[in-house]
């Protein structure tokens, strides 16, 4: 049996990040991927994490795993599908480490992907977005956070992963207000801040405790914002904006969808899909236009 601790261990500190040269987000995702997969092995065999042996992450295992994701979980195809890639980077990893587990390797990655439907990109009206930007009251610490990133994720149509890795040596205010943007596949963006969304962060930033970390939003106890945390802010506040704007109890608001209405507001402002793509990051102008 192969102990499949230091394999591990070997494709998330070295592979990735120095071999592949991966982004921190990449590195950060397939991390995340494996500890689902592990907590579920882990269950599953009824042994440690540390004591799984990579002989027991089989085919038939590793497709109850993504079935789990989709029915306990939750995830759709797409998120199904990054978990995937994950497991199949790792087994052409070992390929070259454990060729005694070629087998094992060749069935994991035979399992297909699964197909995803083309779906309407859903956006929101200008009443809806304003209602959910106003609120959080900004008359106590975390409602200025909440605000700031509201506004910064809606403005600059924001991923969550950029969002929340946004620095404070990131932000620029004089002599005009603009965020730098590390996005997907390293690659970096420099975006003007709107008058409104500069005063959110402004007022942030005359309540924002010292910290440690370098990250531009902390939690309640001082650390950085994480995906999880800002999901659930996001939820909170959209709640709150249903009562002043009821046509939102209809619709499922997610940090995506703000991503959305950021990039329906430039065209409309621009009528230049190029400057849609080009504010968003989006690698070419083709992954402007929806996609399975």
């Amino acid at each position: 049996m192969t102990p499949l601790a230091p394999h591990l261990t070997a494709f998330l500190e070295q592979r990735l990040p120095i071999e592949r040269r991966a982004s921190e987000n990449t590195c950060e995702s397939y991390a995340y991927a494996f500890r689902l997969l592990l907590e579920y092995a882990s269950d599953c065999l009824n042994v440690p994490p540390s004591q799984i042996e990579l002989e027991q992450l089989d085919a038939p295992l590793i497709v109850s795993f993504l079935g789990y994701l989709e029915t306990a979980r939750g995830n759709g195809p797409n998120s199904r599908n990054v978990r995937l890639a994950a497991m199949k980077s790792f087994m052409h990893f070992l390929e070259y480490r454990v060729p005694s587990a070629m087998e094992q390797i060749r069935r994991i990655l035979a399992i297909p992907a699964k197909r995803a439907d083309t779906r309407l990109v859903r956006h929101l009206t200008a009443e809806e977005m304003q209602s959910i930007l106003d609120a959080p009251e900004p008359s106590h610490w975390a409602g200025l956070r909440d605000r700031a990133m509201l506004h910064l994720c809606f403005a600059a149509g924001l991923r969550v992963s950029e969002l929340i890795g946004l620095r404070l040596d990131d932000l620029t205010l004089q002599p005009h207000a603009s965020i730098l943007i590390r996005g997907k596949g390293r690659r970096e963006r420099s975006l003007p801040l709107w008058k409104v969304t500069t005063s959110a962060v402004r007022a942030w930033l005359a309540v924002r405790r010292a910290a440690l970390t370098p990250e531009l939003f902390l939690n309640a106890h001082g650390g950085p914002m994480t995906r999880s945390g800002f999901e659930d802010i996001l939820r909170k506040h959209v709640t709150t904006a249903e009562k002043r704007c009821p046509s939102l109890s209809t619709k499922r608001v997610s940090p995506h969808v703000l991503r959305h209405t950021c990039a329906l507001t430039i065209l409309q402002a621009t009528g230049d899909l190029r400057k849609v793509s080009l504010w968003l990051g989006h690698a070419n102008i083709q992954t402007t236009y929806p996609s399975g």
